[in-house]
């Protein structure tokens, strides 16, 4: 599976477990009790004001730790 920010939040925890934490550190909650969030990691980077610049650092952070 090809990591890019329109990648599900199912899809990126399930074959990137390294990411939650990654997110966590930029102030992206993507499990909530056990559960992940719905929705595309684009979608949810949105909602913490974050621009497509910085997803693609996270990307890249996350390319880094797998």
């Amino acid at each position: 599976m090809e990591l890019h920010p329109d990648i599900t939040i199912e899809e990126l925890v399930s074959q990137y477990p390294e990411s939650v934490g990654i997110l966590r550190t930029h102030n992206i909650i993507c499990i909530i009790c056990g559960e992940p969030v719905w929705g595309t990691l684009r979608e949810l980077a949105y909602t913490r004001g974050l621009s497509d610049d910085e997803i693609l650092k996270i990307i890249a952070e996350i390319r880094r730790t797998s």
